[in-house]
């Protein structure tokens, strides 16, 4: 009875008192003759305590040196997972830029297949016109297919040439949308025809005047460049006062019209335009007439800004009779260029005759050269005057016509 009932007893002690009784027993204990080395107390604890209850969990050495095992492993797993991210992302970064170089490769491709519908050239001078989109006042200017132009001119027929010269040819062409247009075509085989389509274009994408032919847009088929303008029905001044007709459809009133017309134009080149842009080869085949006989500058290939860097570049051009005499001495190009040429069309207007007429098959004459001494002459200046209009003119505005020619 007494053995059951220590037992109980002993069942009921906490596992604390046995490891106390531990610790105490063997702190009193002496220690033995020092004979080789010996445990230390807390060894012995340690020991006694794994002995006693081997569920108790490791002594302090050997916990720091699992967990420092613990963590060193932990930092290799890190390290190796942070290295398998990076590796995908770069993967994944080579991926995508594959998929980009194929689609942009694929695009270039599509957009040469594309321009080559187009009718554009393959040359490397006309390569940049394949995406050129030129922004201006009005819009943007447009980059027409080939084949529509083809189509609109009857291939080019010459029921639909409305004139030629030595810039060109100029056809009429009916669009898709039933609207018609003029265009242009220039051989753009030599360098400077390849800058003058250039330059047209350009310039004409920057204008925004009435009293300015407007630009509907352009195309390029193999060396050949294609100016489309909007269509002026009553075609150029040198035909209606020079052509068949000898002026009989231009009376009086529509001369000064004209004349007031291209004097607009000339002042918002030379006032509004920043830089100034000079002409540089105004003349009566280059004024246009619309369906109301406003008139409109054209043929802006030889035109440029008027900055000393493009003067020192450029060659001596223009249309004889037109060319001021100090711009072919001493090649200074100034926008007086374009006045002088102003007056040469004004006395064309007023007088009804070219401004180089040929008097032997070696001999030619200058209207200017011509005229001038004569313009100084009341008596003489009615008895000049383009005989279309010499019973309409009012001499008041002949006058002050010819004193702003004589200021010139």
């Amino acid at each position: 009875m007494k053995l059951l009932h220590l037992v109980l007893v002993l069942q009921t002690v906490p596992i604390w008192f046995f490891r106390s009784c531990t610790v105490v027993v063997h702190a009193i204990q002496e220690d033995p003759p020092v004979s080789s080395p010996s445990p230390s107390p807390i060894s012995l604890i340690s020991t006694s305590m794994a002995a006693f209850s081997p569920g108790v969990e490791p002594e302090m050495g050997i916990k720091d040196h699992y967990q420092h095992g613990d963590l060193h492993r932990k930092k290799i797993l890190l390290l190796i997972v942070t290295c398998c991210i990076l590796a995908g992302i770069s993967l994944l970064s080579l991926f995508l830029c594959f998929i980009y170089y194929k689609k942009s490769s694929q695009k270039k491709k599509d957009t040469r297949s594309s321009d080559v519908e187009k009718g554009l050239s393959l040359a490397s001078f006309l390569g940049k016109f394949s995406a050129l989109k030129m922004v201006s006042n009005r819009g943007s200017v447009s980059l027409i297919e080939y084949k529509i132009l083809e189509k609109g001119t009857n291939n080019f027929g010459d029921d639909r040439l409305l004139g030629k010269g030595g810039f060109g040819r100029v056809y009429k062409a009916v669009m898709e949308d039933d609207s018609s247009v003029a265009v242009k075509k220039l051989d753009c085989a030599t360098d400077d025809a390849q800058r003058e389509f250039e330059n047209e274009v350009d310039l004409l994408s920057k204008f925004h005047h009435p009293n300015i032919i407007s630009i509907v847009g352009f195309s390029v088929h193999e060396e050949t460049g294609f100016i489309i303008y909007e269509l002026m029905p009553n075609g150029c001044l040198e035909d209606l006062l020079h052509g068949p007709s000898r002026g009989s459809s231009l009376n009086w009133h529509l001369r000064l019209k004209i004349a007031l017309d291209t004097a607009r134009g000339l002042e918002y080149l030379h006032e509004f335009c920043k830089p100034v842009v000079i002409h540089r080869d105004l003349k009566s085949s280059n004024i246009l007439l619309d369906a109301n006989f406003n008139a409109k500058l054209s043929d802006f290939g030889l035109a440029v800004a008027d900055s000393s860097y493009n003067k020192n570049k450029l060659k001596l051009s223009g249309t004889v009779g037109y060319v001021a005499p100090e711009y072919m001495l001493d090649g200074e190009l100034t926008d007086k260029s374009d006045v002088y040429a102003f007056g040469v069309v004004l006395l064309e207007l007023l007088l009804g005759r070219r401004p180089v007429e040929k008097l032997t098959p070696v001999h030619c004459q200058s209207l200017v050269t011509w005229a001038m001494p004569q313009l100084t002459n009341r008596a003489v200046l009615p008895t000049i005057v383009d005989p279309v209009i010499r019973d309409s003119v009012d001499e008041k505005y002949l006058f002050q016509m010819l004193c702003t020619l004589s200021s010139h």
